[in-house]
């Protein structure tokens, strides 16, 4: 792609609010892809202080975007008929043909007036700002799938009638209802040529699953994922449907050059979507987790206390078993030549990355999805047929305690796998040498096998027994040849509750003592939250007890004698047993867990083994 400079762009065409949001960035993205010189307008700074732009900028970059043709402006959809708009970035914006408005405050448990502040009048302001661009071909509006269904749009409402909608609807839907009818209303009074685009759930990206957005369905799948979903609200056809971010936002961009009059409505929603039961089902199938087999009519919880439904009053609404007219937006679509990606693969791909960036709180150094491996839904990350390297995590905890050593393996290409029925894998009746064997089966190459702690076991037995699929072993911290945990780590009756309850600080500390880097923090803050998970604390336990037993150890200790592996010890936690023919690095200054303390040296070590 030729990139021109700014000079030769001219002034932006298309203006995007809301473009830091989850659907305004992909709308940047792809109006981008179709050539267009974008203009975003921005508040000045995020909530972490540093600079909207720099972010924006930033996340376009890392998917190819070519950000020369987007022009930042800083403006709020608060401050007015003029946006806040600076005299001179107005005019720079003033022969813009299409706006974009994708802000919105969306959160449940919001005041009235602070969602009526961005949700209604700074829609407003935004559509009294589009009416003095002189050349403005369509203004492009998001609004929501379950507003704006009558025809006949009232605006403004008598007070008692918006008491009774903020009421019933709560703070968030009412706001939009009300600024789907003011939007609507006040575009034919000043002839504003509006289309009014209502989407459905917008899931992530239907290649990736890139989320951004963590209420809602993906709360749903966050309670079916931990266990906090014992049943389910709704009926047996109860339609909550769905759009991935990325059909969505390439419908936005489509909309001035595809949709032939202003003035319509598009429900933009996947109809293939299955009823929500069946949408459950099958990520709790995928998720290797499960569904709950309890319905519960919506009437009955709204009656019973949120802390023991765990659902949010203000989602009830959406609980319905209405379907929707999508003939519009349809033709729209057709005529752009897109087409909706299969719902099925968009959901489980989804769902992965929920969980890969733990609903938010994280992003996953190298995400990842679920995999069948010996019976287990295993979670798995990196290449499977190609890998480098294989990695296996200790106890307590998974595939993100690799974090530190992934950024320092550059290109090498590697496969990161939780153990099975821990982390964030799904149990299984096989053996772990059978489970590792089966995870290994697709690979094409013969990678170095990586091995924390309890996961030396199976790592160890595998290189005995298939020398001639590996390149190396690598053994960091064998618990065989080192003291045995503390006799209450070794009682599956009391360690399960204790690993359940701890906190992130007492677990970090336990782990790496005082000042570990943030990436290994971040490493244990996923260790924690798997534990917390149904019987994952009871399985690690039981991971414990058998490593600890006195029969197992000396097994291993024995096919040392006949497997030509590398030791990585850490200085503080140094190995008491014979070592037999193996060599050994000890990383001064280092614990039980090197790969989190001192992740280059322990990389340093592969690429050795691997040269």
């Amino acid at each position: 792609m030729v990139i021109e400079s700014d000079r030769t762009i001219g002034a932006p065409d298309a203006v995007v609010l809301g473009a830091t949001g989850f659907i305004g960035r992909w709308t940047v993205l792809h109006l981008l892809d179709q050539g267009r010189a974008v203009a975003a307008v921005l508040r000045d700074r995020s909530g972490h202080g540093t600079s909207r732009e720099a972010e924006l900028r930033g996340w376009l970059r890392d998917r190819g975007a070519a950000d020369e043709r987007l022009v930042v402006v800083a403006g709020d959809l608060t401050g007015g008929p003029g946006l806040g708009l600076s005299a001179a970035d107005d005019e720079r914006l003033a022969g813009v043909r299409d706006v974009f408005n994708t802000a919105a405050r969306y959160r449940f448990g919001l005041q009235r007036e602070e969602a009526r502040a961005v949700n209604v009048e700074g829609a407003l302001n935004m559509l009294r700002w589009a009416a003095t661009r002189r050349d403005l071909r369509r203004l492009v509006h998001v609004s929501g799938y379950r507003v704006g269904l009558d025809r006949q749009a009232r605006y403004p409402l008598p007070e008692a009638e918006l008491v009774a909608l903020y009421r019933d609807k709560g703070a968030y839907e009412g706001s939009k209802s009300e600024a789907d009818a003011a939007v609507r209303v006040v575009a034919a009074e000043l002839g504003i040529p509006l289309t009014v685009v209502n989407p459905s759930s917008v899931i992530g990206h239907s290649t990736t699953g890139e989320a951004g957005q963590y209420i809602g369905l993906a709360e749903l799948v966050r309670q079916l994922w931990t266990g906090r979903l014992p049943a389910l609200p709704g009926t047996a056809r109860t339609f909550v449907p769905v759009v991935t971010v990325d059909h969505f936002a390439k419908f936005m961009a489509a909309v001035p050059e595809h949709d032939p009059e202003p003035g319509d409505r598009h429900w933009v929603l996947d109809a293939n979507t299955p009823d929500l039961p069946g949408v459950v089902r099958m990520l709790a199938d995928h998720l290797g987790v499960r569904a709950p087999r309890t319905r519960v009519p919506v009437s009955l919880v709204r009656r019973l206390p949120t802390a023991l439904t765990g659902a949010d009053p203000e989602t009830l609404d959406f609980l319905v078993e209405d379907r929707y007219d999508t003939a519009s937006a349809d033709r729209v679509a057709e005529a752009a030549g897109l087409r909706q990606p299969p719902v099925g693969t968009a959901l489980r791909r989804w769902a992965d990355r929920l969980v890969a960036d733990r609903f938010g709180a994280t992003s996953a150094a190298l995400p990842g999805g679920f995999h069948d491996v010996a019976g287990s839904r295993t979670y798995l990350a990196g290449d499977r047929t190609s890998p480098d390297f294989v990695l296996l995590h200790g106890l307590p905890l998974d595939g993100e305690s690799w974090r530190g050593v992934l950024g320092e393996l550059g290109d090498a290409r590697a496969l990161v796998a939780d153990l099975p029925g821990l982390g964030r894998s799904a149990p299984t009746g096989a053996t772990p040498l059978d489970w590792l064997a089966d995870l290994l089966a697709p690979a094409r190459t013969r990678p170095v096998i990586v091995a924390h702690s309890a996961a030396t076991a199976p790592a160890l037995r595998f290189a005995a027994a298939h020398p001639d699929r590996i390149a190396g072993v690598v053994l960091v911290s064998p618990y065989f040849l080192q003291g045995k945990a503390s006799k209450l780590l070794r009682v599956p009756a009391l360690a399960a509750p204790l690993l359940k309850r701890i906190s992130v600080p007492r677990l970090t500390a336990a782990l790496l003592g005082d000042a570990p880097p943030v990436e290994a923090r971040q490493a244990v803050a996923s260790a924690a939250a798997q534990l917390r998970r149904p019987a994952v604390a009871r399985r690690t336990a039981r991971w414990l007890r058998d490593a600890n037993r006195s029969e197992e150890r000396a097994a291993l200790r024995a096919l040392l004698g006949d497997t030509a592996v590398h030791i990585v010890a850490g200085q503080q936690d140094s190995l008491l047993g014979d070592p037999g023919p193996a060599t050994v690095t000890t990383i001064p200054g280092a614990g039980h867990n090197p790969q989190l303390t001192h992740p280059a040296a322990v990389a340093e070590v592969m690429r050795r083994i691997s040269a």
